[in-house]
């Protein structure tokens, strides 16, 4: 049987870097660990930490095609962040102009839930602990 330990990070690319730096950094809180331009590829890679748990590669790349997203295609879904406090959470992004879907209740585990989209129309979920 594979041994997987547990998911090492997830890597996202973004259409402006500068608007996803500040996204996930200054609104979502992620802690910046490491940013390296590399020139072969005319791309920066921006490593994110979330509680000292390293968490995500930002990637740019020039020209990115558009994610599919409605209907839902095939491929990862959504990224899903655990909260202490929903509604707090709501409040907090709606204060920067943050488009948030209204709170709803997961029918399975009586957990709060909502979604927004990231700067390149990625589906963010924020989830109740």
């Amino acid at each position: 049987m594979l041994a997987i330990n547990k998911i090492h990070h997830i890597a996202i690319i973004c259409a402006d870097y500068t608007i996803s730096k500040k996204f996930y950094t200054e609104i979502l809180g992620f802690k910046i660990e490491n940013e390296v331009f590399r020139t072969e590829r005319n791309s920066y890679k921006l490593d994110l930490s979330v509680n000292g748990v390293y968490q995500i590669e930002l990637f740019s790349f020039p020209n990115p095609p558009a994610r599919p997203s409605r209907p839902e295609s095939c491929g990862l879904r959504h990224l899903a962040f655990e909260v202490n406090d929903v509604q707090k959470t709501h409040n907090y992004l709606t204060g920067f102009n943050i488009d948030c879907e209204r709170i709803r209740i997961d029918e399975l585990t009586d957990k709060q839930f909502f979604f927004i989209s990231d700067p390149d129309g990625l589906p963010i979920e924020f989830y109740e602990k």
